[in-house]
């Protein structure tokens, strides 16, 4: 799936995720803040099974498919916070995030340009930037459909909170740059580009009909 190789198993389980969880606590200490279990907070600090980090660990030739697997089997366990610590795989995954917006923000903004310039222009001129943007914003979602919308990675965005980012065991890395992602619900933004572009379909059938019927 574009610039990040993804790992070929897609069955990854919670249950098959929970040793990972276990070496996530292990690899962040056995203090008082992080015996706990589930999604429980101590002195303000996140509980390790609230997130699992990906270390720039390397074992052998294959650290870098190793690194991927592991960013796999935490976005299938759905942990709230992911913290990537290798350069490289940190940056391919928030780039393949920010291209996922783009695309849901250009179909929202070119469907709104597509139903709301036949209020603003003649409608002799308005076709000319309605239609275009109509079939833009279509392009967009269903681009989003088809290459984001089953991948766990389009469920998280790139954390940029420094308070929320406080909370997590930064300290404990050696990369000074992680990229960090927190899972969000991305339901209703989904549901938001599909209506707009939906909307701005029939819009476009409806004006492409009356100029060809004409």
């Amino acid at each position: 799936n574009g610039g990040r190789r993804r790992a070929t198993s897609r069955t990854c389980s919670r249950a098959a995720a929970a040793p990972a969880a276990a070496h996530c606590a292990q690899q962040l200490g056995d203090g008082p803040q992080w015996q706990s279990v589930g999604r429980a907070q101590y002195g303000g600090v996140m509980a390790a099974a609230e997130c699992y980090i990906v270390h720039e660990i390397y074992n052998g030739e294959n650290a870098q498919e190793q690194f991927e697997y592991e960013l796999e089997q935490a976005l299938e366990a759905q942990y709230r916070y992911i913290v990537i610590e290798p350069t490289r795989i940190g940056d391919e995954t928030a780039r393949w995030v920010a291209v996922g917006n783009c695309l849901h923000k250009t179909a929202v903004l070119a469907g709104a340009a597509c139903l709301l310039t036949p209020l603003a222009l003649p409608a002799d001129y308005s076709r000319y930037v309605a239609l275009p943007a109509g079939a833009l914003s279509l392009a967009c979602a269903a681009l989003y459909g088809i290459s984001w919308q089953f991948d766990p990675c389009c469920k998280y965005q790139v954390e940029y909170d420094s308070q929320k980012l406080s909370r997590l065991p930064l300290h404990t890395l050696t990369s000074s740059t992680p990229v960090v992602l927190v899972r969000r619900d991305d339901v209703h933004r989904k549901r938001l580009h599909n209506t707009i572009a939906l909307a701005a379909l029939a819009y476009c059938a409806k004006k492409i009909y009356e100029l060809y019927s004409v």
